[in-house]
């Protein structure tokens, strides 16, 4: 038997919180509505929900997760959301994973972390793996050890490869990194969810937004195993210059990009021996 439908009272709630919501600016205000009134134990639970919704808090950080690639990701105050674009990352990341198996299990590591929703995807549709994943920030830390060490993930605070173990050094197959590509004059143009309640670290890109992309591609060679790559999300107009960073470190490099998630990948190749890999 259905369920009965919810009372005209409940309605018109919704609809009132959908309202404020619209009103303040939110483009989603009807899914947002329901998503805040599941989450609300009572209507005064609700109204302090919506109350943070309105003065900019991001949707997600309120929730406590955020969907990602058909995943629910852990997410908390101060921790970068993971964009829908990202998911074409991990897409690119799971096809190369599955040619790089060769009967042994691949070794992935998803540097600038953040959330570690990128590792913790490819866990989930491209596993077994042996995961490892890096951030600066100490909550983004926090919070990707929830989302990855359900798959046997080890998350590592420091900057960049810093942290990781040495025995990683020649071994990674997949190195997917998110890493900060806004320049520093843009930061002020993003919208409030983003340069009030997510780390600038996770954001500001430096002068040119590259700075943090070049440091990584200058390390890349030491961390990956012959034939690995390095993929780094970026803009379609900083990807040529991104690409131009893989060559200069010794990596070959192509662009993948889909109009569709408005998404830009540059993706790098580590020389394997002749004959293949060892």
């Amino acid at each position: 038997m259905a369920a009965p439908p919810p009372p005209r009272a409940a309605f018109a709630a919704r609809a009132a919180v959908t309202e404020r919501l619209r009103a303040a600016g939110c483009v989603f205000a009807e899914d947002e509505a329901r998503l805040l009134e599941r989450a609300a134990a009572t209507p005064e639970q609700l109204e302090a929900l919506v109350a943070q919704r309105v003065t900019g808090v991001p949707l997600e950080h309120i929730l406590g997760w955020a969907e990602f690639c058909g995943h629910r990701i852990a997410v908390e105050a101060g921790v970068f959301v993971p964009r829908r674009r990202t998911g074409f990352l991990v897409r690119q990341a799971a096809q190369l994973l599955a040619g790089a198996r060769a009967g042994r299990t691949p070794v992935v590591v998803d540097l600038c972390c953040g959330s570690g929703a990128v590792g913790a995807v490819l866990a989930a549709q491209a596993g077994p793996l042996e995961l490892h994943a890096s951030d600066i920030d100490p909550r983004a830390v926090r919070c990707a050890a929830r989302n990855l060490v359900p798959f046997g993930g080890c998350v590592h605070e420091g900057d960049l490869y810093a942290p990781l173990p040495e025995r990683l050094r020649g071994r990674v197959d997949i190195l997917a990194v998110n890493a900060p590509y806004v320049p520093s004059a843009d930061i002020g143009t993003m919208p409030q969810e983003a340069r009030l309640h997510e780390p600038r670290v996770s954001l500001d890109g430096g002068a040119d937004g590259l700075q943090v992309q070049e440091r990584v591609a200058a390390g890349a060679l030491h961390w990956l195993a012959p034939g690995g790559h390095l993929l780094i999300e970026t803009s379609r107009r900083q990807a040529a210059r991104t690409a131009g960073l893989f060559v200069r470190h010794g990596l070959t490099a192509r662009v993948a990009s889909s109009r569709e998630l408005d998404a830009t990948v540059v993706i790098g190749t580590a020389a394997a021996p002749p004959g293949g890999r060892p």
